[in-house]
């Protein structure tokens, strides 16, 4: 059996708007890997719009790291604004920064001048560093 490499030219991702922090993204998952969340914002009455500002961390509880915001999919970063249908569980991803591996329980925290940011408390570290939650709009 002979295997074939296909070679394609590599192309920047859809959602990222700042070059150089794809390069940093990529140096940092090649030196100590990523952490990703695969959010789910559940179903609204209306229409409504979201967004993701720069200022997402991942916050441990245990000591003062944050992993900065790296990349994100299917969601828009502010000030643009990502419009959603009404009654459907919209579904976005967040890149960010590698975990120091002491940090077993860290928080999601948007860290946004006005209220409404996005927060999810207490998630369990594992062993592939993907996490899947589910925000609640009320919180």
């Amino acid at each position: 059996m002979s295997i074939i490499e296909i070679k394609r030219p590599r192309r920047k991702p859809a959602n990222l708007t700042d070059p150089e922090l794809l390069v940093d993204m990529l140096q940092q998952t090649e030196e100590s890997g990523q952490v990703t969340v695969h959010v789910t914002y559940p179903p609204a009455e209306h229409e409504i719009l979201l967004r993701i500002w720069r200022s997402t961390y991942l916050i441990s509880r245990t000591s003062s790291h944050k992993s900065r915001l790296l990349h994100v999919e299917n969601i828009s970063i502010a000030p643009i604004w990502t419009p959603v249908k009404a009654g459907i569980n919209f579904n976005f991803t967040l890149i960010f920064e590698a975990l120091p591996k002491d940090v077993f329980v860290f928080d999601l925290a948007e860290l946004i001048p006005q209220s409404g940011g996005f927060f999810y408390s207490s998630i369990v570290r594992n062993n592939e560093d993907v996490y899947r939650i589910m925000l609640n709009p009320g919180e």
